[in-house]
């Protein structure tokens, strides 16, 4: 290894022990996430829950689930639980809008003036 790559090789250890120095972009970045953060969180969680009720009941209209856990006849309780997941995934979007758009007002401003402050240096 040449003194080149050796220099190279030390510096970017170096870096990785030095006190990183937060600038304006650094923050903006942050206030960016810590408004997205929350609605994709909410998302991802209650439309994966909803998936998981909308299969559960078409397990019940499809197969002979229902029969191994006791329902007799499983077509009725099997369309109520999709349509309810059905429902709940319909609702997903719309719910992460509101949440994103209450976050957007939270922050908006602050954003806004920092954003400015940047572009106008």
């Amino acid at each position: 290894m040449n003194r080149n790559d050796q220099q190279f090789m030390a510096q970017k250890i170096r870096t990785q022990y030095m006190e990183k120095q937060s600038t304006k972009l650094d923050d903006l970045r942050e206030l960016d996430s810590r408004v997205k953060r929350p609605a994709n969180v909410f998302a991802y969680t209650f439309g994966s829950i909803s998936a998981v009720v909308m299969g559960a009941g078409m397990s019940l209209v499809m197969t002979d689930i229902g029969a191994i856990v006791g329902i007799a006849s499983a077509m009725i309780p099997g369309i109520a639980i999709g349509v309810v997941g059905l429902g709940m995934a319909l609702l997903t979007y719309p719910m992460y809008k509101g949440i994103l758009n209450s976050r957007k007002k939270k922050y908006g401003a602050e954003i806004i003036k920092l954003s400015e402050s940047i572009i106008n240096k």
